[in-house]
Order: structure tokens, then C-alpha cells, then sequence
């Protein structure tokens, strides 16, 4: 009978080792944006310009994980690549306000400290990830704006450029288009004042917001989000990334998150501390307390959707759109990098 049982036992533990071993650690998850993303009107062209810009990133956060620096490295690393990008709104690939400028936002949060940084409505910072760091670990503030934040990033050493830099004919055409939309949208609309609000009917629908998720050697979590925002805004208008809980945040207890989306909708829900929230609190795992958080903001009207990574190493990418732009690195470096539905 012994014999029987120890035979038992020892199967057992065997299918659990081999269901650890199964058990992918990620220490690093990006994203470029979700919306509204068709294979039909993707050329192999661009979708191969896609995929070669989320490995390089996947590839220089993993490269600092791996060389023992902090997620914080890691996440900005990534999220500079991106930035550098004119593929992604963010950065280089900026879309256009409706006065013709580029005004970008950006957030970076590490878990252990809750300490966290953020900037926007700049518009010569080359890589505003980078002020945001600079915002956190060089001022006792979180959030800076406009010229002010402009201002401090220059002190801090921060690469400062002209704003012709940012500069992209397709994300110029793209606002041209939107004015014309804004325009038709004010004849059919007139006179009708209820429907009449202020500020931009034309958000981006390929939501090219950056973001990554980094999880560390040292078991620490960080998140980072950076954008350009929406084509044709107005008014100052300022999203979710730079917003911490709303579409940046981390915490080592529970996940690092960040969004990408109809910012206005996921600073209502408090999208990625709500993610943190039920993990916390309802004890619900990355993937369910992420899902649950972005239909909560759906039914709000929003869409779009997010990454994380919790404490262990596991991920969760869902989305509410026709795809996403997204990748993932195990702790052994394998890279995976999807777009769509």
C-alpha cells in the first residue's frame, strides 16, 4: 500500500513540476496602441516596420533587465524606442492639435515606492518618458506642464529639440482630414446646442499611445505610458497617460499597468489602479481583475484596452478594438509581438 502511495505522490509532483515549467515568467510587456487595426488594410510592409519596432524595444528592456539594471531602465528604455518612432503616436509620430503643434504627455511609476513622475503638454522634449523620470526622481512633485515642465526637463539635462522634429506628413494629413470632419460635423450640428460640446470630435482611431511593464531581477514592477494624444485637440486637452491610476500605474504588491484608449473614459473608471484595486482587494488575478476594469470603462462608452504584469511574472494584454499593438519577453528572452484580434 506504501508502495502505491509514493508511486501516487511522486506522479503528482512530477505533473506539477511540469505545469511550473509550463508557466511562462514575462518580465517585460509593451504596447503601441490599440484601435481600430484591420489586417486588410495592413501592408507587409508596415507590418513588418510594426513588429521590427516592438522587438527593438522588447529587446533593449529585456537587455536591461538581463544586465541586472532596474525596471525602471527597462521601461524607459522601451518606451524611448517607441518614441523614436514615428510609427506610434508618441514621440516622433506625435499626431497634431488643431492648432497645428504637437503636445505630448507621459507618465513612469515604479511599484516598490509608489514614487511616480509625469509630464504634459510639452512640445520640444524629444522623449518625454524621460522628463517624467526626470520629474520623479529630481523634483518632489509628480505631475509638470507645458512650459514649466519644458523648463525643469532642460535643467535636468533632458534632450531638448526643435518642434519641427516632430514633424510627420501622414499625422499631418491626418489633421487637415479631421478639420474637414470637425467642419461638416458644425453644419449638421447647427443649431442644435445640445449636441454642441467643446473640445474634438476626432480622436485618433489607431490609438497609438505607448506603454510598457517591466518586472526586475529584484522582483520590483514598473509601468510607463507616453503619448501624443488626439488629432484636432483643442483647448489644452490632456488624457489618461500622464494621469497616474487612470492609464499609468504600479504597485509590487499587486501589478504594473498601463492603457491605451479613449483617455477621457479611463480617467472616469480610474482604468489601471482599478486593475490593482481588485487584485488587492478581491484577490482577482491580472488577467480577470484586467478584464473586468476594461469592461467597466466599456460600458461607459470607452474603448481601447491595456497591459500588465503582475508580481509573479504573468501578463495580460485584453482589448475592447480590432487589435492592438503588443509584445511580450519571457525571462529567457523569447519575444513575441502580436497586432491584431
Amino acid at each position: 500500500m506504501n508502495y502505491k502511495l509514493n508511486y501516487y505522490f511522486s506522479i503528482l509532483l512530477l505533473l506539477a513540476s511540469l505545469n511550473l515549467q509550463a508557466q511562462k515568467k514575462y518580465v517585460l510587456v509593451v504596447h503601441g496602441g490599440a484601435g481600430t487595426i484591420l489586417k486588410k488594410s495592413m501592408t507587409p510592409e508596415k507590418e513588418a516596420a510594426y513588429t521590427a519596432a516592438l522587438t527593438k524595444a522588447l529587446q533593449q528592456g529585456y537587455d536591461a533587465i538581463k544586465s541586472g539594471k532596474t525596471s525602471l531602465d527597462a521601461v524607459e528604455a522601451a518606451i524611448r524606442v517607441l518614441e523614436d518612432s514615428p510609427l506610434f503616436n508618441a514621440g516622433k509620430g506625435a499626431v497634431f492639435t488643431h492648432d497645428g503643434k504637437n503636445e505630448m504627455d507621459a507618465a513612469i511609476m515604479e511599484g516598490k515606492s509608489l514614487k511616480a513622475g509625469a509630464v504634459a503638454g510639452v512640445s520640444v522634449i524629444r522623449n518625454p518618458i524621460t522628463a517624467a523620470r526626470a520629474v520623479m526622481e529630481k523634483s518632489e512633485h509628480v505631475m509638470m506642464v507645458s512650459r514649466g515642465a519644458e523648463q525643469f526637463a532642460k535643467q535636468c539635462g533632458v534632450e531638448i529639440v526643435d518642434p519641427k522634429y516632430f514633424y510627420t506628413k501622414e499625422r499631418w494629413d491626418g489633421l487637415q482630414q479631421a478639420i474637414k470632419e470637425d467642419s461638416v460635423r458644425a453644419v449638421l450640428d447647427h443649431g442644435n446646442k445640445k449636441s454642441m460640446k467643446l473640445g474634438t470630435i476626432n480622436r485618433d482611431y489607431k490609438f497609438g499611445t505607448v506603454g510598457a511593464v517591466a518586472l526586475d531581477k529584484m522582483g520590483n514592477l514598473a509601468a510607463g505610458t507616453s503619448t501624443g494624444g488626439m488629432t484636432n485637440k483643442k483647448y489644452g486637452r490632456v488624457g489618461d497617460s500622464p494621469i497616474i491610476g487612470a492609464g499609468t500605474y504600479a504597485n509590487n504588491l499587486t501589478a504594473g499597468i498601463s492603457c491605451t484608449g479613449w483617455g477621457e473614459f479611463y480617467i472616469r473608471s480610474v482604468v489601471a489602479y482599478d486593475v490593482s484595486a481588485m487584485m488587492e482587494y478581491k484577490n482577482l488575478s491580472v488577467s480577470d481583475a484586467s478584464k473586468t476594469a476594461l469592461n467597466k470603462m466599456e460600458k461607459l462608452g470607452g474603448d481601447g484596452g491595456l497591459i500588465a504584469l503582475d508580481k509573479n511574472g504573468n501578463v495580460a494584454m485584453p482589448f475592447n478594438t480590432e487589435g492592438m499593438y503588443r509584445g511580450t519577453v519571457t525571462e529567457e528572452g523569447k519575444i513575441e509581438v502580436l497586432i491584431y484580434k
